[in-house]
């Protein structure tokens, strides 16, 4: 139970400050989220919890295909703001565009037999 604990408070944590940092140096806090933090710490504790490297692989592969459409959001969403949407109104519908995209990315993905 304390090693859930750990994880769970350690991953928050990275989280949190993060978020606080962009209130002071968008650019910084910009560049750290970038990097896959979360993706990065969800293989350590798989590795941990498993002692096999290849379910960290696996993962590590389906984290990149699953990825991509993800990019769409961060386009989307700055180009609804800049157009006057509201915040709440412009997550959501990126949110739901990003959420279409994946649907048909992955029927694709399967077609061509991509490890999604």
């Amino acid at each position: 139970m304390l090693y859930i604990i750990v994880k769970t408070v350690l991953t928050a944590g990275i989280i949190v400050g993060a978020s606080e940092l962009g209130k002071r140096y968008t650019t910084f806090a910009a560049l750290l989220l970038a990097l896959p933090l979360t993706s990065i710490l969800a293989m350590i504790w798989l590795y941990v919890d498993t002692k096999d490297a290849a379910r960290v692989a696996e993962l590590s592969t389906g984290i990149f295909w699953l990825v991509l459409p993800t990019l769409l959001f961060f386009i989307v969403l700055p180009w609804l703001i800049k157009q006057g949407v509201g915040f709440w109104a412009a997550m959501g519908a990126s949110a739901v565009i990003m959420v279409i995209f994946y649907l048909g990315y992955a029927a694709i993905g399967k077609k061509l037999g991509l490890p999604l």
